[in-house]
């Protein structure tokens, strides 16, 4: 009797390890940071909402899979992706070259401007617009540059030489740069709200800085995911993907950007 009940036992948990494994196979573990609205954010009720969930639905459907968005703070988007508790990460990540040393891009999906938020005296005493030459920006002595540590904001200023404070999140580095304890925060749409709620403290230096490419990151070596992702990436225009999300999200790109004549094509074209 007791073989009897170790053998079902056990047959019981191969079944169960069995329908986790192809429940795990049928779902697309979506990595983001559901704090940068209209991009990855969260609805009045908390579900998942923003032009890049929708990109990753759609993605889903390609690839025959239903989506698990798994909400994570973007410094530990990589690690988890290493860790194997995401599949691929969508969330506004730019391509940098440190990065693809430890995941694979797909290609571009999404086309930003970088640019700059800085400290209101910090500017006034430099005389900063937007006229300014980027080759004079980045040569303002003892700029105090602030941002997360392996993004943009911390390798653009320091291709220019700048030492960098390192912080671990945008909200940080906002505050820094409102009280002037920071001088400037490069970054890309994020920049527009912080403004907008410091518009008293801070200014927006809008001459692009660099144009940054958003892609898909899988873990090293998924060449099959990643070709799948790149299939799908490309036939977002003709598929009608691209002009759905238009008449969804153009609204809240004005909205965000604080300009009426901004639409989603500024970050769907790169030369927009």
């Amino acid at each position: 009797m007791k073989k009897i009940f170790l053998k079902t036992l056990a047959v019981i948990l191969l079944l169960f390890l069995m329908a986790c494994s192809k429940e795990q196979t049928e779902t697309l573990r979506v990595g983001m940071d559901l704090k940068f609205y209209p991009f990855t954010g969260s609805d009045n009720n908390g579900n998942p909402s923003g032009i890049e969930i929708d990109i990753a639905e759609a993605l889903g459907e390609y690839l025959g899979k239903n989506v698990e968005i798994v909400n994570t703070e973007f410094s530990m988007l990589i690690p988890a992706l290493q860790r194997k508790e995401i599949d691929i990460i969508i969330g506004s990540m730019s391509i940098t070259e440190e990065r693809e040393k430890t995941v694979d891009f797909s290609n571009p999906y999404l086309y930003g401007k970088i640019v700059a938020l800085v400290n209101k005296e910090f500017a006034d005493f430099h005389d900063i617009t937007n006229d300014m030459p980027i080759e004079k920006f980045f040569n303002i002595k003892n700029t105090n540059f602030i941002g997360i540590n392996g993004s943009i904001a911390v390798s653009i200023p320091q291709s220019y030489g700048y030492e960098v404070k390192s912080i671990t999140s945008d909200a940080v580095a906002e505050r820094e740069v409102v009280t002037g304890n920071s001088d400037a925060l490069v970054g890309s749409y994020t920049l527009y709200g912080m403004h907008a709620t410091n518009k008293d403290t801070t200014i927006m230096y809008k001459n692009p800085i660099e144009f940054s490419l958003t892609g898909m990151a899988v873990k090293q070596g998924n060449a099959e995911l990643l070709k799948k992702v790149n299939e799908f990436i490309e036939k977002m225009e003709s598929s009608g993907l691209n002009n759905q999300l238009r008449k969804d999200w153009d609204q809240a790109i004005k909205e965000k950007l604080y300009d009426d004549n901004m639409t989603l094509d500024y970050y769907l074209s790169p030369g927009q």
